[in-house]
C-alpha cells in the first residue's frame, strides 16, 4: 500500500515536472520569436530609412551635375547626407538613436528642398538666358558672315582693281648697231661691228593705272653671263638685282613707246637677254644673237 502511493506522488511530480518543461520552452519560443520579430522591424526600419538617405542623395547628385551657382552650397549638403547615411549604416536598433537620425534627417530634408527649389529657379534662368545667347550669337553669327562675305567682295575688288592698274610692257626689243663719225646708226649682227644697243618697249594705255613717273631697270646679259653697262645693284627686300642702266618715263595714261640706248665695246658673240623689271618684278623680257 505505501508503495503504490509512493508510485502515485512520483508520477503526480513527473507530471508536474513535464507541464513545467512545456511551459518553460513554450516561454522561451516565445521570447525568441518575438526577438527575431523585433529584430526583423528594426533591420526593415533601417532599410527603408537608407533608402529615403539615397534617394536624398541621389536627388543632390542630379541638382549637382547641373552645375549653377549653387554647386558648393548643395554639395556641402550632399557631404551630410553622406555622413547620416554613414552613420545609419552603423546604427544596431535602439529607438534613441533611431529618432535623432530622424530628426537630423528632417532638418537636412528641409535645407534640401530649399535649395533644390533655389537650384531649379536658377536652371531656369540659366536656359533663358541660353537661349537668348544662343539667339544673339545666330545674329552675329550672320552679320560676321555677311561682313566676311563683303570683306571678301572688297579683296577680290581691291585684287582686281590691282591687276587692272598695272601696266603691260609690250614689245620689248634690243637692237645692235654701228655708230659713224658722222652719228649714223648702222644696223649690224656682227658682235665685232657693234659699239652700241638701241633698246625699246611700250607701255600700254591703261585707264585705272596711276599716272605719274615710272622707273624702270633694264639688265642686259650676254652669252658669257655678264651684265653689261652701268652693273649697278639694288636691293629690294632680300632680292638683289644688278642693272644695265635705268629709264624713267612719265606715264599718262596713254600707248607710250620708250627708247634707250647702252653703249658699249669689245661685244661677245652668241645670245643676248634683255629683262625689264619694275623694282624686283620682271615684266618683260627678250633675246638677240651677234655672229
Amino acid at each position: 500500500m505505501e508503495k503504490q502511493k509512493s508510485n502515485t506522488s512520483l508520477k503526480a511530480i513527473i507530471v508536474i515536472l513535464a507541464i513545467l518543461l512545456v511551459g518553460s520552452l513554450t516561454f522561451m519560443y516565445k521570447m525568441s520569436t518575438d526577438s527575431e520579430k523585433a529584430e526583423q522591424v528594426h533591420v526593415d526600419e533601417k532599410n527603408d530609412f537608407l533608402a529615403k538617405l539615397e534617394a536624398a542623395k541621389a536627388e543632390y547628385d542630379v541638382a549637382v551635375s547641373e552645375n549653377t551657382d549653387l554647386r558648393g552650397e548643395l554639395e556641402a549638403e550632399r557631404e551630410k547626407i553622406q555622413n547620416l547615411i554613414n552613420e545609419v549604416e552603423k546604427w544596431k536598433g535602439d529607438a534613441k538613436s533611431l529618432q535623432r537620425f530622424k530628426d537630423d534627417y528632417s532638418r537636412l530634408k528641409r535645407e534640401m528642398d530649399k535649395l533644390i527649389a533655389e537650384n531649379k529657379v536658377l536652371k531656369e534662368q540659366n536656359a533663358a538666358l541660353t537661349t537668348e545667347r544662343d539667339s544673339t550669337m545666330v545674329v552675329l553669327d550672320e552679320s560676321r558672315r555677311y561682313t566676311d562675305t563683303l570683306l571678301n567682295q572688297n579683296e577680290n575688288l581691291s585684287k582686281t582693281v590691282q591687276r587692272a592698274s598695272k601696266l603691260t610692257i609690250v614689245n620689248l626689243k634690243a637692237e645692235p648697231f654701228k655708230e659713224r663719225n658722222s652719228g649714223k646708226l648702222i644696223a649690224t649682227e656682227k658682235a665685232r661691228r657693234v659699239d652700241l644697243l638701241k633698246i625699246s618697249f611700250t607701255i600700254a594705255a591703261n585707264e585705272v593705272a596711276q599716272s605719274g613717273n615710272k622707273t624702270y631697270y633694264v639688265q642686259v646679259i650676254d652669252s658669257k653671263n655678264n651684265v653689261l653697262g652701268e652693273k649697278q645693284t639694288e636691293t629690294f627686300g632680300d632680292y638683289t638685282l644688278t642693272y644695265s642702266f635705268i629709264t624713267n618715263a612719265i606715264y599718262e595714261n596713254q600707248t607710250m613707246n620708250v627708247t634707250e640706248t647702252l653703249s658699249g665695246k669689245d661685244f661677245e658673240k652668241g645670245t643676248y637677254y634683255v629683262n625689264l623689271f619694275d623694282k624686283d618684278k620682271m615684266v618683260a623680257g627678250s633675246t638677240f644673237t651677234l655672229k
